[in-house]
């Protein structure tokens, strides 16, 4: 996506996946991530949820383009990847859906999920195919005002398999819950992980069957 690099500094229009609409300045792009600033944040989004870029976006601001990026090198390349890892321990907001959020900081990236500690959720496992977006913090800003007693940053110290799968079958047993347990049949004991399937048993003995590839988050309650 190099050609994308001629419209930096100019006002764009991103649609996302799910109708979502961010307007702003163009800070940055790498093979498969944008960077957008929309006057009070810096987002960064993965190319694989963007249906659109309208690069001739004729709104005007009145915010000029900042001089530096609070994740990573503005002059160095940058990969989604490397965001994520650059991302460790900086407060941010991490959409998953368009209309869920959470609000913590990246502990680890492993092959295919990344570890986000939340004061909220405590840890979450996230494929990285489902990041909407990265929106980090202002420097003054903690989330839920915590001060750094009541939420310090702290290495994971958890066991962490390579990939997703590998993870999600350590907690074989245990009650997990799946997207921040937005559906009753996110909610149950973990009983298998076979393939792409995961089987869950809800709260009135039903097994449900799930598609691994569809699992946005993991937590345990």
């Amino acid at each position: 996506m190099e050609h994308f690099r001629n419209f930096i500094g100019e006002t764009v229009e991103v649609v996302m996946s799910g109708n979502h609409y961010i307007n702003g300045i163009l800070i940055d792009n790498g093979p498969d991530i944008i960077v957008i600033y929309d006057g009070d944040d810096f987002l960064y989004i993965p190319l694989i949820h963007i249906q659109f870029i309208n690069f001739n976006n004729s709104e005007e601001y009145d915010f000029e383009k900042p001089e530096d990026v609070p994740i990573g090198d503005k002059d160095d390349s940058i990969s989604l990847r490397k965001v994520l890892n650059n991302a460790k321990g900086i407060f941010t907001e991490v959409f998953v859906t368009s209309n869920q959020s959470i609000h913590g900081y990246v502990t680890s990236v492993m092959n295919d999920y990344l570890v986000f500690f939340s004061p909220v959720y405590k840890e979450i496992f996230i494929p990285l195919n489902h990041i909407k977006w990265l929106m980090p913090y202002n420097i003054s800003e903690r989330p839920y005002a915590l001060n750094k007693e009541e939420f310090p940053i702290t290495p994971s110290n958890i066991p962490l398999a390579r990939t997703f799968a590998q993870q999600c079958k350590k907690y074989i047993g245990q009650i997990v819950i799946f997207d921040l347990g937005n559906n009753p049949n996110k909610i149950g004991k973990l009983v298998k992980v076979d393939d792409s399937q995961i089987e869950l048993i809800i709260a009135r003995n039903q097994s449900i069957f799930t598609n691994i590839n569809h699992v946005k988050t993991v937590h345990l309650p």
